[in-house]
């Protein structure tokens, strides 16, 4: 019977089996630095594949590198033996929620979720640290190998702080800044859906670099958005050229991401003068190119003639005895012009064109309807490219935060506004949301805020480290030792004031969050070091499962282990005297059935494969028996012959 193997994946052997399958040429032999043959990658022989060309040392490119980027890339593909456990007492709606709070660091979260969110986060939002000097950067270890690396990660921390100070007197200090968020934009990507975009706020300081870093995670086609940002209408007053009055909204896609539009902003109705017979206010716009690009020369193939209706100034693309006045697009200078749409996209669309007279000659000209409700009542338009009103200013998150809590507990927290305008034309429905710096969880706000408004019952995954708070900090003196309890309770009293105010019907109320803190594994140290067992280390062989979790601990390390979504629902049965725990719900074709009590004998295993679970998994030292061991598949191959049974 296989055993789960109770680590995130090892990104580097998935690279080298996919480059295997397409350049079996390129994989060869080596040895690791304890001397055992691992499969490898030549290449010399790789670079020689991907050229046209003989290839003899390294060739000069563009490309962005740094101090420390190797290092940073291993410490990205490097496996984890740590798992969330459960927290019960911090969560809300433990049982029912949708939502995900993780307590941790980001980099080790962002592993542990490869396998269960793997293409499936819609909208990725993060703040993460600016890089101004003043600020904190997370301190990620890479100076030690992958071996290293994974025998550390068996450990509890012995950090308490996972971020240091980056000021500019350091001589790494764009380096360390870029290993940081390149290592952890990595990650991200895998999650992203293949229709899913990433925001992420930064300033004047790192902007270059992380448009750079993120053209090469993301690659540079998929840079859909440079958004600039209005945060502060005043200005910094200390700045010594110009006050700063703003900040940047990156935005990437993964692979081909479309905008929902946002809603048509109230200013903008006064451009909608006209009425139809419908009453539906409406305006027009000239359907001949302007500006760039206009002329006929540039695009011969969009200069083509409409034909008006004088009588109800209908057009159309066949002249006849009602359509017979010929248009064509002439630029002012009465040079021949150009649509703005191709033939067939106006034949396709001719019943929202009309014609109008226009000018002291009164020469016809088509124009489009523009209608202010919309197709399904809603008029929706592209987002600019600056974004400014209250709605976005950092006072406003300020505000937002202070009222919330009645101090000022957090320094500049992002607006709600913010995230919801980015929510609102990035997602809907049940569409999951990833923010791993999650500061004082103001994407979870927006995402609740939202779903009240628009009846959307959007998922969301927040992330933060236990940053402990200063000591002399109004934080600190209101009870609050780490930034994750200001985040968690944030979350908290928003949920509950969102409940207390008006909401969409076809909202489903989830305001919960279920918490899950990142800790050393469940499974003793000889689980992954066995060839380092010691002869006061043989009574652990008999039970690999440390002595302070509980059954619970070891369900959710098996569901991150298998795949399942962390936020399933969790029944809890007695069958034959023994605690089974079934994930997603109904008796029949649950996702998973998990038992860790000791003493299981055959007669328990064959009811538990009555219920037919997709998955099936026990603890290894729970059989009474090692017949019993042996034939737990034969019974589950009789009786459920879907399931997948393991061990831990």
């Amino acid at each position: 019977m296989n055993k789960l193997k109770m680590h995130s994946p090892n990104l580097t052997e998935g690279n080298i089996a996919k480059l295997a399958e397409l350049f079996p040429s390129c994989v060869t032999e080596a040895r690791d630095e304890h001397g055992n043959v691992k499969q490898a990658i030549d290449f010399d022989q790789l670079r020689q594949e991907l050229s046209d060309h003989i290839v003899e040392g390294p060739q000069e490119r563009y490309h962005l590198n740094w101090p420390g980027k190797r290092d940073a890339l291993l410490a990205a593909n490097a496996p984890i033996a740590k798992t969330l456990r459960p927290c019960r007492e911090d969560s809300v709606d433990f049982d029912n929620t949708k939502n995900l709070f993780v307590e941790g660091d980001n980099l080790e979260s962002l592993k542990l979720l490869q396998e269960t969110y793997l293409g499936k986060v819609k909208m990725i939002y993060i703040d993460p640290p600016y890089n101004t000097g003043n600020d904190f950067i997370y301190e990620d270890d890479f100076s030690e190998n992958t071996e290293e690396f994974l025998q550390r990660s068996n450990q509890k921390d012995k950090e308490k702080n996972r971020l240091v100070a980056n000021t500019d007197a350091n001589g790494r200090f764009h380096s360390d800044w870029l290993s940081m968020i390149y290592s952890r934009l990595r990650l991200a990507r895998n999650l992203l859906a293949d229709d899913g975009v990433v925001f992420i706020n930064i300033d004047d300081g790192e902007v270059n670099n992380l448009c750079k870093a993120c053209d090469e995670v993301f690659g540079e086609e998929n840079r859909i958005g440079l958004i600039t940002v209005v945060s502060n209408f005043k200005g910094r007053s200390d700045d010594k050229f110009y006050a700063t009055a703003h900040n940047y909204l990156l935005v990437y896609q993964k692979v081909s991401f479309a905008s929902l539009g946002v809603s048509l902003p109230e200013e903008y109705l006064k451009e909608y003068q006209e009425e139809a017979p419908s009453g539906k206010k409406f305006r027009l716009q000239g359907l001949r190119k302007r500006g760039d690009s206009a002329r006929k020369i540039d695009r011969p193939n969009m200069h083509y003639p409409f034909y008006a209706n004088p009588i109800d100034d209908t057009v159309s693309l066949v002249k006849n005895d009602h359509y017979h006045i010929e248009i064509y697009p002439f630029l002012s200078s009465g040079e021949d012009g150009r649509w703005r749409w191709g033939k067939e996209t106006s034949a396709e669309r001719i019943n929202e064109l009309c014609a109008r007279t226009v000018g002291v000659e009164k020469r016809y000209d088509v124009f489009q309807i523009d209608y202010a409700e919309g197709i399904n009542g809603e008029k929706r338009i592209k987002p600019k490219t600056i974004w400014s009103g209250s709605e976005f200013a950092n006072e406003s998150g300020s505000l937002e935060l202070k009222k919330m809590f009645e101090k000022r507990l957090f320094d500049t927290p992002k607006p709600v506004g913010l995230i919801k305008y980015c929510l609102e034309h990035a997602t809907q429905n049940n569409d999951l949301v990833l923010d791993f710096f999650a500061g004082s969880s103001t994407a979870a706000h927006a995402v609740m805020q939202l779903n009240a408004e628009d009846g959307g019952n959007r998922r969301f995954i927040m992330v933060q480290l236990p940053e402990p708070c200063d000591e002399k900090s109004e934080a600190f003196k209101a009870g609050y030792k780490n930034i994750a309890e200001i985040s968690k309770e944030r979350i908290r009293r928003a949920g509950k004031k969102i409940l207390a105010s008006e909401k969409h019907e076809s909202w489903n109320q989830d305001v919960g969050f279920r918490v899950l803190k990142i800790d050393s594994s469940n499974m003793e140290e000889v689980y992954y070091q066995p060839g380092e067992l010691r002869q006061d280390m043989l009574s652990k062989a008999t039970d690999n499962i440390r002595q302070d979790r509980i059954p619970e601990d070891l369900l959710f390390q098996v569901i991150l282990d298998w795949g399942v979504d962390l936020s399933l629902p969790i029944t809890q049965k007695d069958i034959a005297g023994k605690t089974v725990y079934f994930v997603d719900g109904s008796d029949k074709y649950m996702a998973l059935a998990a038992c860790f009590d000791l003493d299981i004998d055959e007669a328990f295993v064959k009811q538990l494969a009555e219920y037919e679970p997709l998955r099936a998994v026990f603890r290894d030292a729970g059989f009474a028996n090692d017949s019993v061991k042996i034939n737990v598949e034969q019974i589950f191959a009789q009786k459920s012959p879907n399931s997948e049974v393991k061990v831990i």
